[in-house]
């Protein structure tokens, strides 16, 4: 079943143009749409190729032309063979069966592997009420607390206790779920410590969740590859908890 959740905002709760939000306030999510985000599932997405990424090209039964080549900042690659495609967003088992299909014009039986050499595109994307909001790349075991901490901090103004991460799913579909950030670094809990991987979303709201909406449209509708059929808003009426 798809969904999508949308958060009503009290008008009473905030006017244009002040600061005064509440920090404490609870969150509850109502569905109303049949499409928008994925239920969350752990299984971490296959890694999707872009631009500055460095990938291997094999070529099972003719090795001499095995290649290493870099993406272009226009998302594709460029091979000996004279075989020209864009790999952006493609995973290694979609990029491996678009070279075999490009391979076919000058081989008889291109049986073809790529696979990634060496991560240039794998970064998360940290907002919201942070000090230093940016693409920050994702290496090695990274969680929440270390990339905020790569973004220069919380603001003092942060709400900690119910941080957003956004995902896309092994379906490449939308996922959302928040983390206790307060609770993670009072020991109370382990699940801000979720390992990210490149693409994903982490924002810092300052006091309501229907913030998250607004910096996903601003700052990353012209980078986020995945479609964003979904809204946000608040109901301050109905407390429970977004999960």
């Amino acid at each position: 079943m798809r969904r999508a959740f949308l958060f009503l905002p009290l008008l009473a709760s905030c006017a244009p143009g002040t600061n005064n939000f509440s920090t404490t306030q609870s969150i509850s999510v109502t569905e109303n749409m049949p499409e928008g985000f994925a239920p969350w599932t752990d299984a971490m997405p296959p890694y999707r190729f872009g631009p500055g990424d460095k990938v291997k090209v094999q070529y099972l039964l003719t090795p001499e032309i095995n290649e290493t080549v870099l993406v272009a900042p226009d998302g594709s690659i460029a091979l000996r063979t004279g075989v020209r495609l864009t790999l952006d967003s493609r995973t290694g088992e979609e990029a491996s069966e678009a070279v075999a299909e490009a391979s076919r014009r000058v081989l008889m039986h291109p049986f073809v592997t790529v696979s990634l050499d060496e991560p240039g595109a794998a970064v998360a994307f940290v907002g919201g009420m942070v000090r230093r909001a940016g693409a920050y790349p994702v290496t090695g075991r990274r969680g929440i607390a270390e990339m905020i901490t790569l973004a220069g901090g919380l603001e003092d103004s942060a709400r900690m206790d119910q941080v957003v991460l956004i995902r896309r799913s092994p379906e490449n579909r939308p996922m959302l779920r928040t983390v206790d950030l307060r609770g993670f670094i009072s020991g109370r809990g382990t699940e801000a410590d979720v390992p990210l991987t490149a693409g994903d979303i982490v924002f810092v709201p300052r006091s309501r969740i229907a913030e998250v909406g607004l910096w996903v449209t601003q700052a990353i509708t012209q980078t986020f590859p995945f479609s964003r059929s979904f809204s946000y808003a608040i109901n301050r009426n109905n407390p429970g908890n977004l999960l």
